[in-house]
């Protein structure tokens, strides 16, 4: 049962970072588009970016769709990884990885409403 209630609030936590960071993107933020700006995304690249984050905030929520929900938050933050290191940013790569090991967290839980 805690290990549920713990899950629960992990899943929200998520939600609410894939939320306001999606929402951000779509919104083409300056601070969004300057982040992504130096590895050449286009403003619509950032706002298609945004657009797959929200929905993998959406996704996060229901248990049918709870493992593809994680899978596209997981592989957006791989590729924010990814592209820090390619740039050299590692303090910038070493933020994003607890935001990654998160989803993983998660799905490792299971989603705490799925019928067993």
């Amino acid at each position: 049962m805690i290990l549920k209630i713990l899950n629960s609030i992990l899943i929200l936590f998520a939600v609410f970072m894939g939320t306001k960071h999606g929402w951000n993107m779509l919104m083409a933020k300056p601070e969004m588009l300057e982040m992504f700006g130096k590895w050449n995304f286009s403003k619509n690249a950032v706002i298609i970016n945004g657009g797959v984050t929200l929905l993998a905030s959406v996704l996060i929520l229901f248990p049918k769709t709870f493992v593809w929900g994680n899978f596209l938050m997981a592989a957006g933050i791989l590729m924010i990884i990814c592209l820090q290191l390619l740039h050299k940013d590692f303090k910038g790569a070493t933020i994003e990885i607890p935001f990654l090991l998160l989803n993983l967290v998660i799905i490792y839980l299971q989603h705490p409403l799925k019928a067993n």
